[in-house]
């Protein structure tokens, strides 16, 4: 499975699990949340792991910028909360980040 693909399903996994804890804390919902919450964080570590970087430090700096636009859909498609232009700078920053550390030539 390509990188980008591996890193956009472990974001979706992160934010589902981190998600159903905040249900539970933040919302007062039913503590059962944290079931498919706890699982849903153990598919993204899974998924995480998958990376095709050499070191996980790596790999965890280069998913941060995925992780940052797949936060702004999530916010934007599931909370109905609009990103405004300054959520949308910061992602393509850190998107731009991601990419030099992701995409750049190392030595052997």
């Amino acid at each position: 499975m390509p990188t980008l693909l591996i890193y956009m399903a472990a974001a979706i996994a992160e934010i589902a699990g981190c998600f159903a804890f905040w249900n539970w804390w933040r919302l007062d919902k039913s503590i059962m949340w944290l079931l498919p919450g706890m699982a849903s964080l153990a598919l993204f570590a899974w998924l995480l792991s998958l990376s095709s970087a050499d070191y996980a430090g790596r790999a965890y700096a280069a998913y941060g910028g995925i992780y940052i636009l797949a936060s702004l859909l999530w916010l934007w498609i599931v909370e109905q909360r609009t990103p405004d232009h300054w959520d949308l700078l910061g992602a393509m920053i850190c998107l731009l980040g991601a990419g030099v550390i992701l995409l750049a030539p190392r030595a052997a």
